[in-house]
């Protein structure tokens, strides 16, 4: 391939200013990520359990030396390919957060046979009687979650149903898995946006994931795992008496999504995508920018909250938000920045060639749509190219 038709080179060296790089591209202020790290493990250790990082959103070895305790984890991840990706940069104790299909299986033994301890999760007698017959097949005794319905919002045993949790447990233990515990996820409470009621809601999983522990237990099944987890729930927590574990993952960046929810600050929100201005349509209030949901990604989640963000709030190079400035519409690679409707301040001065940041909606739709991080220094500058990944 001729120099003359090679891709754009996604890096940047050492001290390259925002105005040399090329865009769209994802930036990630280091200084915000290793706060807003270090508040969530403070917090969670801080009522007597361990913090498991949930590194869905990161995808990368980098992120997640700063997010772990440790250089082998914990950790958990939402796809076998992160399995395998960090399970190379030495983080080996992992949980793959997804239902488990049976076909995936060789995969999980696979990295097992590497010293990883990969543990899956299930919900159901049929899933359990697979991962039963593989361990039989190939005598690795594949550790396992019960996941457990905290409020309706997806997957998992309601917390009451003891017969389906103990038929579960006994047919993983009979058939020679190891049942690890318990697992919960809160969902729900991504719609809530007042502090009373995440922390109502937080109370509600730890009592859920107590009483399906306490089935088990009753039963005579190991329970030795309570592991608990959402951004909101854990950022609202206030009694894990019960959990030995909590799981978190976007709040290490933030998004919109969450300043919505109230589980981070604007002002903490750690990943922008950097734009140029490429042109404008004055009369009808537009700045044209080269980012679009290609860029952005074409999450609006936002629109189900009381401030609808369309595709994300538009800041100047230092992070600071534009008055009312945001994106209102994208096409795959045009953004359309102005102002809410219903506002009419003036625009603010942006000739061709200016460059702006635009704060995410959902981070980890919009980080998924990029490759490496272009990482923020001190002086606002690119410190660092992170690579990052994709994929199942």
């Amino acid at each position: 391939m001729s120099a003359a038709t090679s891709p754009e080179p996604r890096t940047a060296s050492n001290g390259t200013s925002l105005v040399e790089i090329p865009t769209p591209c994802l930036l990630l202020d280091e200084a915000k990520l290793r706060s807003n790290v270090e508040a969530m493990r403070s917090h969670i250790e801080g009522l007597g359990t361990v913090f498991r990082p949930h590194l869905k959103t990161a995808k990368s070895i980098d992120v997640a030396r700063i997010a772990m305790s440790g250089p082998a984890g914990p950790a958990m991840v939402s796809t076998l390919r992160e399995a395998e990706y960090f399970a190379a940069g030495g983080v080996t104790d992992l949980i793959y957060g997804v239902g488990i299909a049976p076909a995936k299986l060789g995969r999980v033994s696979a990295l097992r046979s590497r010293g990883v301890d990969l543990v899956i999760i299930l919900d159901s007698v049929e899933q359990a009687e697979a991962v039963a017959a593989h361990v039989r097949a190939i005598g690795d005794p594949l550790p396992v979650f019960i996941e457990v319905d905290a409020d309706g919002h997806r997957s998992g045993v309601s917390p009451g149903d003891a017969e389906t949790l103990v038929a579960i447990g006994r047919c993983l233990t009979s058939g020679g898995a190891t049942l690890r515990g318990v697992l919960l996820h809160a969902g729900d409470s991504y719609r809530l946006n007042d502090g009373v009621a995440l922390a109502a809601a937080a109370e509600a999983e730890r009592l859920a994931a107590v009483t399906a522990a306490g089935a088990l237990r009753s039963a005579g099944l190991p329970c030795p795992v309570v592991s608990i987890g959402s951004t909101p729930t854990a950022r609202y927590a206030r009694d894990l008496t019960g959990i030995t574990e909590v799981r978190a993952g976007v709040f290490m960046f933030g998004d919109l999504y969450q300043a919505g929810v109230g589980s981070v600050a604007m002002g903490d929100i750690a990943l922008s995508v950097l734009a140029s201005v490429i042109g404008h349509q004055r009369r009808k209030g537009w700045i044209i920018i080269d980012a679009g949901w290609m860029a952005l990604s074409r999450d609006r989640g936002t629109a189900k909250q009381t401030c609808d963000q369309s595709y994300g709030v538009v800041c100047d190079l230092s992070g600071r938000p534009y008055d009312d400035l945001i994106v209102a519409d994208a096409n795959q690679e045009h953004g359309v920045v102005a102002l809410r409707s219903g506002f009419d301040a003036a625009l603010p001065e942006l000739p061709v060639g200016s460059r702006v940041r635009i704060l995410p909606n959902h981070a980890c739709a919009t980080g998924a749509q990029h490759d490496c991080y272009h990482v923020l220094d001190a002086a606002g500058r690119i410190g660092a190219i992170w690579p990052r990944i994709n994929g199942w």
